[in-house]
């Protein structure tokens, strides 16, 4: 037991201090120590550095920058830049009140982090709200400064926004194309695993990128601005879904393998995205020989290659994208069994008492136990969680050193703008890599901003001290809440979400093949709604689970394909409700259908094995059907 504990601990460490092969984003780098430095700089212009500091707390903003639709950025940027202004305000109209400071962090903190877990917003969630507010919270107390403090961070973090929305000028689709782009190559990848023992696999990476390029889709459609290159690339992923479709309803149990003409044709239409290759790519012809529905899945091929190059006002297809709405993704996340919801209290009750404990400790700059706090919990479970402490650790004592001898130099005007360049541009540059590597750069660069226009000096053992000491109970507070909040408290919870997720999958099939399926749109209905949100949620606590300690591997084993089979059945639902026209079955056949779902989903949240019951055809949707089977399957003989 102690040595496979030791195992563990070491697989832990050198996890943490792996540095993966992710490519340098130069351009996002340099953007970021753009954004960043040049508000310093304009302070620096017109006489008022600790201005342009302050703006240059809003020039965070641009760490939130990602490849997402350019729709959804500049959307999402603003919010962030308005979080950054509010939070501006709260931080120095609470300055003179230690306690009001600290529970206004852990509010802060969870609040984000529960926005950006329940709309899957990636980026770094909630650790630069609570440092804007950390440090603005440490800076001399006078209320009366709020609105002119608030002005100059929100114009930093619109400096931000402009700097980040400039390549649409460039490539206004580039995340679309991107997503569509990966879609046709994993198709490929799928045609070339049929009759092979990869294709189960396969078929799960077309889903979910099907899925996410949906989803894309939808966050960058703008209404009122339909253009050709959009439309072009909604109906090449509509035509997409459809030839997956195809392939699992007719060839899902097949034993030979496809003629790998199909999968080089779809390749090549994948890389004809790259603008070098721009539509254009060598025609790989059909093999002689082939049966019915082999030819039928060339023409949908070509289907795909003349909307390709074909001027879209010749393909008489329109645009139909829903999604929830904003109120209705948040309300699902706010249930007493969301992962969101508890890690998000969890999150604001730790950061809280690590405030609490640094004020009552009377540390010099107190706020950095707590931003300690937050930079290690912040990892998405606790094996993350333990990286970043490692991670964390190492990079900021290193990190602090650096800052120790920078601050000992006293910079002073344009070279701190310098300074901060380089140091914002190395921190996105090493990111990617490994967070311990960014950290390295990042403390310097967070140290020079809070210190540069303070009065007091401090030597450089005493500076040096003082924050690896910040940093070291910051980390112990965190890793101790994670440890004893949230070490099982994920694993524990799936069977209840299976059960709740099999009966709204169950609701919704009532609704699609019954009666209430006439005149009735689904795309709207809250059965579907309901179903996403309870299969988003079931996702995101499978994945919490696997990253516990210590991990309860004979339970995920059990659940693993039942949750695999669950997410395949509610895309095939999902695109069923796409559908116009669906069959209405009897009151018997529907009444077998959801006692099988009930029977399924008791047995599932209690982990009894039961007999299997006689799932009906459900006419036109065989994998439908076969999907059912084979969640029957995982359950009672998984």
């Amino acid at each position: 037991m102690v040595k496979r504990k030791n195992v563990e601990a070491l697989s832990i460490l050198k996890q943490a201090l792996t540095v993966n092969r992710k490519p340098f984003p130069w351009v996002k780098a340099f953007s970021a120590g753009l954004a960043a430095s040049l508000p310093v700089m304009i302070g620096l212009l017109f006489g008022h550095l600790e201005y342009g500091l302050l703006a240059g707390l809003g020039g965070f903003t641009y760490l939130y920058t990602f490849t997402i639709p350019y729709a959804q950025l500049a959307k999402k940027l603003f919010a962030v830049v308005i979080g950054m202004t509010l939070v501006t305000v709260l931080g120095t109209l609470a300055a003179p009140y230690p306690l009001a400071i600290a529970i206004l962090m852990g509010l802060i903190g969870a609040t984000v982090l529960f926005i950006f877990g329940a709309l899957q917003i990636v980026g770094p969630s909630a650790i630069f709200f609570v440092l804007v507010f950390a440090m603005v919270s440490g800076m001399p107390a006078d209320p009366g400064l709020a609105p002119l403090r608030a002005l100059f961070v929100f114009l930093g973090g619109s400096l931000s926004w402009v700097i980040a929305m400039a390549g649409w000028f460039f490539n206004p689709y580039g995340a679309e194309e991107g997503v569509v782009k990966r879609v046709y190559i994993e198709l490929a990848n799928f045609m070339d695993s049929v009759g092979t023992n990869h294709f189960n696999e396969s078929r799960h990476n077309v889903m979910s990128v099907l899925r996410e390029a949906d989803e894309t889709l939808t966050a960058g459609y703008i209404p009122w601005r339909e253009t050709e290159l959009f439309k072009r690339l909604y109906l090449l992923n509509h035509t997409a879904n459809n030839l997956f479709m195809y392939i699992t309803d007719y060839f899902m149990d097949a034993q030979e393998k496809l003629p790998q003409e199909l999968g080089q044709t779809v390749r090549q239409l994948a890389h004809s995205f790259d603008k070098k290759h721009k539509g254009v790519y060598e025609k790989i012809l059909q093999p002689s020989e082939m049966d019915d529905q082999v030819r039928q899945l060339f023409s949908k091929v070509y289907d795909a290659d003349a909307i390709m190059n074909e001027p879209t006002s010749v393909i008489n297809q329109s645009i139909q994208l829903s999604k929830l709405s904003l109120m209705t993704i948040l309300g699902g996340a706010f249930d007493k069994n969301s992962t969101v919801f508890i890690t998000s209290l969890r999150f604001g009750l730790m950061t809280i008492i690590a405030a609490i404990i640094a004020f009552q400790l009377e540390l010099t700059r107190s706020y950095w136990v707590p931003l300690s706090c937050v930079a290690v919990m912040s990892g998405a479970t606790i094996v993350a969680t333990f990286h970043r402490a490692i991670q964390r650790g190492i990079g900021t004592v290193i990190g602090i050193i650096i800052a120790s001898l920078i601050l000992t130099l006293e910079p002073s005007g344009y070279i701190i703008v310098l300074f901060i360049l380089i140091l914002t541009f190395i921190t996105e540059l090493f990111i990617v890599k490994n967070y311990g590597l960014a950290a390295l750069f990042f403390t310097p660069n967070a140290l020079l901003m809070a210190e540069s226009t303070s009065a007091v000096h401090f030597s450089f053992a005493y500076f040096a001290s003082a924050r690896i000491l910040d940093v070291i109970i910051g980390s112990v507070i965190g890793l101790i809440g994670v440890w004893l909040i949230g070490r099982k408290s994920a694993s524990s919870r799936i069977p209840h979400f299976i059960e709740k997720t099999i009966r709204s999958q169950a609701q919704l099939l009532l609704v699609l093949f019954s009666e209430q399926g006439k005149d009735f749109k689904p795309r709207k209905s809250k059965e579907l709604r309901k179903m996403q949100i309870n299969v988003t949620n079931l996702k995101t606590l499978f994945h919490t689970a696997l990253g516990e300690i210590p991990i309860q591997r004979e339970s995920l084993d059990y659940f693993w394909p039942i949750v695999f089979s669950i997410e395949h059945l509610a895309y095939l639902l999902e695109d069923c409700s796409k559908e116009e026209s669906r069959p209405t079955l009897s009151d018997h056949v529907l009444a077998q259908l959801l006692y099988t779902c009930e029977m399924m989903a008791n047995s599932a949240n209690l982990q009894r094995s039961g007999s299997h019951k006689v799932i009906p055809e459900i006419k036109g949707y065989p994998t439908i059907t076969k999907e059912l089977m084979s969640l029957q399957n995982s359950i009672y003989h998984a």
